[in-house]
């Protein structure tokens, strides 16, 4: 018998090491040299309009090599010279794909940011920061202003404005006050003088009748701050966009007064885009104009109802029904009686809004408070239903039924203030079912079947308008036409899953349009900005980290291993076969 030579014992153990070390397959890791070319992020936001010139020339200096340079604002562009466009200072978005390719990462900015909180402390002090600072200025601004959106001719408009001022003032500087203005197509409305603030925000209120105005229809009013002579005049005035009716196209009469009918009218004004006029029954038989809290007459009262499309009826709806004409589309919401307890909405019933009302999570939304009588009839739709602490008979809480081409909805739970009260997805649960109501009841006439909607009338300078997609089944690109001074400009909206879709346009006012006669209306791009404002670095230079990274490697990915192995066995083999062996 032949003797196996300590040869082919070596052999075997390093071909089954081999092995062994390729089905384990450990992971090796090691670090990789730092990319000579490195990624420049330049703040391209508006605020970085003084400083321009110099941005461009450090950037240019520092990715000399064949390094990139990024434009960072409110999204992550591709580098060009143009002036800086954005309204907003986003660094976290270009600062995470930055450092996800390796290599020095170096930033070009003012020191404003505007997200710093969101960036991981490990990530901010990766980056090289190069802080081309503002020179400090007194500035005087318009901040915000507020109102109701749609109003009828005969209404009073009521602008809640803030203003303020920030920076330091120039030594010496007596402006201590300023004329905040009203103008409508260069035609002053209205001025008042105010009193400026040593820095910070304030508010007032301006009131102005709506027949003064131009013209019914859309109006954009100009709110300006004039005589503050400050370093920065592009933020002295904002826009706002407000719709003048002759006569409202829906009323809610409320007696009494509550929660439900405070959140019923805001989101009936917003979501069917027509004006809302809101009496409410303050004490018994004293109606009043829920705006203005003024004494209204019965007369007054059968005027609006007879010249609106929609009624609402709130709290007792028999206070109110005299007032009614019998052909109106009738919203009956009975909140002020019921059984009491804990009423949760159960999914939609099928009816014809069923469509309308997919997609809301049912069981993460408030309950109702109580649950009163439906009409019982045969011709009763059935919409939604609700169960007493989600056990026991389901109650009907939503109905609709059509007799001699007048269509009545009912909603007979209580409390449903309380979605849109949190916000998020109860708010978007409550704009869905009154969206559904309303163009149920107005029944494709008066109603407004718009496709898209845009979701601010009013944007800052850089920020691009946003429309959200309101028409039925899956969102689809829509042409849209945008008039301003400048001409016409045809663009296409394309919305992403979550139904949004943005238009970017230089400051001015447009007249946009998506094919309909209703589906039309004014948005603004102002010329107004944050980014115009000053503001204190957030940030200050540094040299940042090595620009290094860890490679991870497995062993099976190693090809000389496989190779070893190979080439142990074979040599065994022949080995084996010249001496003999099995």
């Amino acid at each position: 018998m032949r003797r196996v030579s300590p040869g082919l014992v070596v052999l075997r153990a390093t071909g089954v090491l081999a092995l062994v070390l390729l089905l384990w397959n450990p992971v090796i890791s090691r670090a990789v040299a730092p990319d000579d070319q490195p990624i420049v992020l330049l703040d391209a936001s508006l605020s970085m309009t003084s400083r321009w010139r110099a941005a461009l020339d450090t950037a240019r200096a520092l990715a000399t090599g064949g390094g990139l340079v990024w434009r960072f604002g409110d999204r992550v562009a591709a580098f060009d010279s143009a002036s800086p466009a954005d309204g907003a200072s986003h660094l976290a978005p270009a600062l995470e794909a930055a450092a996800a390719r390796g290599g020095q990462v170096i930033v070009v900015t003012d020191g404003a940011l505007d997200d710093l909180s969101a960036i991981p402390a490990d990530l901010l002090r990766r980056p090289s920061v190069v802080v081309l600072a503002r020179a400090p200025f007194f500035d005087a601004f318009v901040a915000s202003v507020d109102g109701q959106r749609r109003v009828t001719s005969t209404d009073t408009v009521r602008l809640r404005v803030s203003y303020g001022t920030a920076g330091m003032r120039a030594t010496g500087s007596g402006i201590r006050d300023a004329l905040l203005t009203v103008s409508v197509e260069g035609r002053q409305l209205l001025s008042r003088r105010v009193s400026l603030p040593d820095s910070g925000v304030v508010s007032t209120e301006l009131t102005l009748p709506a027949s003064r105005l131009s013209h019914p229809g859309w109006t954009v009013l100009d709110v300006r701050l004039d005589g503050a002579r400050d370093a920065a005049p592009r933020d002295d005035a904002r826009r706002f966009v407000i719709d003048v009716s002759p006569q409202p196209a829906a009323v809610i009469f409320a007696s009494p007064p509550d929660w439900e009918t405070r959140f019923l009218a805001r989101t009936l004004g917003d979501v069917a885009r027509i004006p809302v006029k809101t009496f409410v029954e303050t004490e018994p038989a004293r109606w009043r104009d829920a705006a203005t809290l003024a004494p209204v007459g019965v007369a007054e009262m059968r005027r609006a109802a007879q010249g609106a499309h929609l009624v609402a009826l709130a709290g007792d709806p028999e206070r109110a029904r005299a007032y009614v004409p019998a052909a109106t589309a009738l919203l009956v919401w009975p909140a002020a009686r019921g059984q009491a307890g804990d009423w949760y909405v159960e999914r939609p019933s099928p009816s014809p809004l069923t469509a309308a009302l997919a997609g809301i999570a049912w069981d993460s939304l408030p309950p109702a408070v109580a649950v009163g009588e439906t009409p019982r009839d045969t011709n009763v739709v059935t919409v939604l239903t609700a169960r007493l602490a989600r056990r026991g008979a389901a109650r009907p809480v939503v109905t609709l039924d059509q007799r001699e081409g007048r269509r009545r909805a009912t909603v007979a739970a209580a409390g449903l203030w309380r979605w849109p009260f949190r916000g998020g997805a109860g708010e978007e649960a409550y704009r869905a079912l009154v969206a559904a109501l309303t163009d149920w009841l107005l029944g494709g006439g008066e109603g407004r079947k718009e496709r898209a909607v845009p979701v601010a009338l009013e944007v800052p300078n850089g920020v691009a308008l946003a429309w959200r997609w309101t028409g039925a089944g899956e969102p689809r690109p829509l042409a849209i036409e945008l008039q301003d001074g400048r001409g016409l400009r045809r663009d296409t909206l394309r919305f992403d899953a979550a139904g949004r879709a943005e238009v970017r346009l230089p400051p001015g006012d447009y007249r946009y349009s998506l094919g309909t006669p209703f589906e039309r209306g004014v948005v603004v791009v102002e010329e107004y900005s944050d980014e115009w404002r000053p503001a204190a670095p957030v940030v200050t230079a540094q040299p940042g980290t090595a620009a290094g990274s860890i490679a991870r490697i497995g062993l099976r990915d190693r090809w000389w291993l496989f190779a070893i192995a190979i080439a142990a066995f074979a040599a065994e083999w022949a080995w084996r076969r010249r001496q003999g062996l099995p």
